[in-house]
């Protein structure tokens, strides 16, 4: 069926309106072979608090924004190749409900759906687009993800060293390998994970520990950019890096 629908008009023109709702800013979605499978609405876990987000699933690419005006306009478009992907159910726990892990060696991630019903075809229409890909290059399933961050809401104190109470002035990271919430004195250093960045990017004591002895790289300490933590643009600490 997605081999019969890839050259259709009507394909063609679904695309052409997701493109349309990105505007200028969002990247061009049109390419031979592409098909939209699906769109809606789910919550994502971001470091602050839920957010909802519109999702669009394509036959090889996952799409998500922020909901501008639904069904109209969107923006900060984020493409994750669904080569990359592997994905886990997460256990109802509270309001959150209907929740799956999306997980890629970049970024990691929890979505919920409204209902059951709807997390269930959410999945299965990802693990069949993932399987059909994988199928088709030969390659084999990513064995590596980024860390899933814990929310703040989840640590009022570091998650290492258990002490440092977290304030306006104690500030709350994440580390990028465990996707801890950590003081900054229990993440003074910086490694270079490739998968996530061309850059060192910020890493507990006890995963930096991990990472030089399990065969080097290339670390870097805060205290190297001149003050205890990390300038925000270098870090991402800020709400949107978990968007």
């Amino acid at each position: 069926m997605v081999d019969r629908l890839a050259n259709s008009e009507a394909n063609s023109k679904r695309i052409g309106v997701v493109e349309g709702c990105f505007g200028a800013a969002g990247q061009p979605l049109t390419i031979p072979g592409r098909v939209l499978i699906g769109e809606g609405v789910l919550t994502k876990l971001c470091r602050k608090r839920p957010k909802a987000r519109q999702f669009f699933l394509f036959n090889d690419i996952l799409v998500y924004g922020n909901i501008v005006i639904q069904k109209k306009k969107y923006n900060k478009q984020h493409i994750i190749p669904l080569e990359s992907v592997t994905i886990d159910t997460v256990p109802d726990e509270g309001e959150l409900r209907n929740g799956w892990l999306i997980k890629t060696p970049t970024k990691s991630f929890a979505v919920y759906a409204a209902t059951a019903t709807e997390k269930s075809e959410w999945m299965n229409h990802i693990a069949k687009c993932v399987a059909d890909l994988l199928s088709k290059s030969g390659k084999s399933p990513t064995g590596e993800h980024a860390a899933v961050w814990v929310p703040d809401s989840e640590a009022t104190v570091c998650m290492r060293c258990l002490k440092v109470k977290f304030t306006p002035v104690s500030r709350r990271h994440h580390c990028r390998k465990c996707g801890f919430v950590v003081c900054g004195p229990c993440s003074d250093k910086k490694y270079l994970l490739p998968s996530q960045s061309s850059k060192p990017v910020r890493v507990c004591e006890f995963c930096y520990v991990h990472l030089t002895s399990a065969g080097g790289g290339y670390a870097q300490r805060a205290d190297s950019f001149g003050r205890q933590g990390f300038n925000l643009s270098d870090d991402e600490d800020e709400d949107d890096s978990s968007d």
